[in-house]
Order: structure tokens, then C-alpha cells, then sequence
């Protein structure tokens, strides 16, 4: 592995755990966590006191708007998002925590908080 690549990694992994020291998520107010390729975006629910994931979706599930390939990726993850807010409402989760792993609060990262707050969940 190249040092580039390798430093970049590293920083990835800094970044990530710079955020990760202040959040936990509880069964109550569970760990909104994003993660995203270059073609998809997934969101999960996830209470780090059982270690379990309450919610999951992805805009490569089915039924999601952007396997139609018409919308962008950030209308897509906007989707997304009103999809996890209304997923966590019917399970009785009001309020979450917002993870953006290392990502930049930004694009379809912010999309997806977005749409689960417009949904009706307290982020």
C-alpha cells in the first residue's frame, strides 16, 4: 500500500473516531449513522448499548426511489432520509443522534438529516 493511500486511511480513521468519542447511541436515542459509496447511501439506526442495529435502509433496497435511476443521488438521499425518519416513527423513536462518520456535513450526508427531521424525527 502507497503512503498516500495509506495516510489517507489514517485520517479517514482519526476523523471517524474524533466523532465517534461524543456520540452513543441509546435505545431511546439511538446512533443516526451514515455511510456512502459512490453510487449508493445507506442510513441506519443503531443502539451501541445492545450493539444492535433498530433501523436500516439504503437507496439500493428495494423499493427505493433511486433504482429508477431518474433522481440524483442527493434527492435519492434525501428520500433516504424521510424513509429512516418514518421507519424510526413507526418503531416509536422520536429523537436520534446524528453520526456523519467522517464525512462532511454536506451534500447527501446533510440530505439525509434533512429528510429524517422532515420526516418528524429530532435530530
Amino acid at each position: 500500500m502507497s503512503d498516500k493511500l495509506k495516510s489517507k486511511r489514517e485520517r479517514e480513521l482519526r476523523r471517524r473516531r474524533h466523532v465517534r468519542r461524543r456520540i452513543n447511541g441509546t435505545a431511546e436515542r439511538p446512533r443516526l449513522t451514515i455511510c456512502k459509496s459512490l453510487r449508493n447511501t445507506i442510513a441506519q439506526l443503531i443502539d451501541d448499548e445492545q450493539g444492535v442495529t433498530l433501523v436500516f435502509w439504503s437507496t439500493s433496497s428495494p423499493g427505493a426511489p433511486s433504482e429508477s435511476g431518474k433522481i440524483s443521488k442527493t434527492e435519492a438521499a434525501k428520500k433516504l432520509g424521510e424513509k429512516i425518519g418514518a421507519l424510526a416513527l413507526e418503531r416509536g423513536i422520536k429523537c436520534a443522534v446524528f453520526d456523519r462518520n467522517h464525512y462532511i456535513y454536506h451534500g447527501r450526508v446533510k440530505a439525509v438529516a434533512d429528510g429524517a427531521r422532515g420526516a418528524g424525527l429530532e435530530i
